[in-house]
């Protein structure tokens, strides 16, 4: 029997697809491909994270203050540099920075109205 794998891409429409990879290249300095798309290899992802797939309640306010129907979650290795960055980009923050056990959230909107959540894994014992 065949199975998923893990996710292979997450694509979602844009008004200018273009500009906003620009601004993600330039606020979370991520290199583009020739097909104007970026790349993460699992080999560059740092200890302790992964990938999650999580289908939430339609009456999820989580989401917010984007009324999008799709979050999407970047991997961070410097979750309070990288707010600053997207900040001084014109990103509006969303929330306050949250702290588990298993790593640090932060949220912002980007320059098409889509919240992001930054997760910056714990790290591993050194």
């Amino acid at each position: 029997m065949g199975k998923a794998l893990g996710v292979g891409g997450v694509f979602f429409k844009s008004k200018d697809p273009q500009k906003l990879i620009a601004w993600y290249s330039k606020y979370l300095h991520i290199e583009k491909t020739e097909y104007g798309t970026v790349n993460f290899l699992p080999v560059n992802m740092p200890e302790n994270s992964l990938t999650v797939f999580s289908p939430f309640p339609d009456d999820t306010n989580y989401f917010e203050p984007s009324d999008q129907i799709f979050m999407f979650n970047l991997v961070v290795d410097d979750l309070d540099e990288v707010l600053k960055q997207v900040q001084d980009g014109g990103a509006e923050l969303s929330g306050e920075v949250q702290e588990f056990e298993y790593g640090r959230f932060g949220w912002f909107i980007d320059p098409d109205g889509n919240k992001v959540e930054l997760w910056e894994p714990i790290k591993g014992e050194e």
